[in-house]
């Protein structure tokens, strides 16, 4: 029996490329609003500020997926908060009620509300919220699109050049190989490819290679193929890609909050040799993952090749202990 895929992740691959692209992304899925936008103008994220609030401390949690300020071609700026819902959710619209009502509330302005509904059931479209009682009238219309709607639309994805349409795409077989991972490892090094194809700039590529990493979950075994195999690819375009070691280190360590950390040990690893960077990232997982490392693992560690160094990284995801990975 083969090994089943992780549990598919699909928040955290959308919200950085919104980040990177929301011109494509309102592009591709509210192309009426993206004609009224000035897009010389570089829209503005607030997502920190919208975090410093205090919404996060409440007990529903009120955080948006991503809050953009952008500038209409009449001069005026407005503020976009743009949700993706993965799962079908009957709490949808009151929260998107709530979301744009305290949004508005915190910027004194009004706000339009998004959502991409990437859920698997096609009957599925909130559009609104309405409530009335005794006088009182609660209404919310916002935009809304369906993800199910571009299934049907594989090879245009494919052939567009809009790195959007290339994560939705990403989305979609993610959906259809959930527990099937030698169908999951070929649809993944089939979009790897198109990476190059498209031939957009090395950091676009390496955000989008990020996204499929962190959303097309496989298992390790299937995994260490998928490195090896995209590592090839990279070769024949001419593309350097983070290697296999340093990108699945990355990608854990993004799982368990510690961007910022891993990226200035990355990036310090990188500039003190490749083994040593290894260790480093190496220790800061598993510290985080299991506390304090005793003595005897740091020494392993220090003594490992980069080849044993990979097999543990490889490991970690699955592991329950210490002693299963170094076992």
């Amino acid at each position: 029996m083969s090994a089943p895929t992780p549990p598919d992740r699909y928040d955290l691959p959308w919200k950085m490329a919104i980040t990177h692209a929301v011109h494509a992304f309102m592009a591709l899925f509210f192309a009426d609003i993206h004609a009224t936008i000035d897009w010389s103008k570089r829209p503005r994220f607030h997502d920190k500020e919208l975090t410093r609030t205090g919404y996060v401390d409440t007990p529903d949690r009120m955080i948006a997926d991503k809050l953009v300020e952008v500038c209409l071609r009449d001069g005026g700026w407005i503020l976009l908060h743009i949700e993706v819902q993965s799962q079908r959710d009957a709490s949808l619209a009151q929260r998107m009620l709530d979301y744009n009502y305290r949004i508005s509330q915190e910027y004194g302005r009004p706000v339009t509300s998004l959502v991409l509904l990437a859920d698997d059931d096609p009957h599925w479209r909130p559009h609104a919220f309405h409530h009335e009682q005794l006088g009182l009238v609660q209404h919310l219309s916002f935009g809304m699109a369906k993800l199910l709607d571009y299934a049907g639309r594989i090879d245009a994805l494919m052939a567009s050049d809009n790195p959007i349409a290339w994560v939705a795409l990403a989305h979609l077989r993610t959906r259809q190989t959930r527990h099937k991972p030698s169908e999951r490892y070929a649809a993944k090094l089939q979009l790897t490819g198109l990476l190059f194809k498209h031939r957009w700039s090395r950091k676009r590529i390496l955000i989008l290679f990020k996204v499929i990493n962190w959303m097309m979950v496989l298992p390790p075994s299937y995994q260490e193929r998928y490195w090896q195999a995209a590592s090839e690819l990279g070769k024949e375009d001419k593309m350097e890609l983070m290697n296999q070691l340093e990108q699945m280190l990355f990608d854990n360590g993004m799982e368990k909050g510690m961007e910022k950390g891993l990226e200035k040990g990355l990036k310090k690893g990188l500039e003190q040799g490749r083994k040593e960077g290894a260790v480093t990232l190496l220790e800061q997982l598993l510290t985080q993952r299991f506390g304090p490392l005793p003595k005897t693992v740091r020494n392993k560690l220090a003594k490992a090749s980069v080849e044993q160094l990979t097999a543990w990284a490889i490991a970690l995801p699955a592991a329950q202990s210490l002693k299963h990975i170094f076992q």
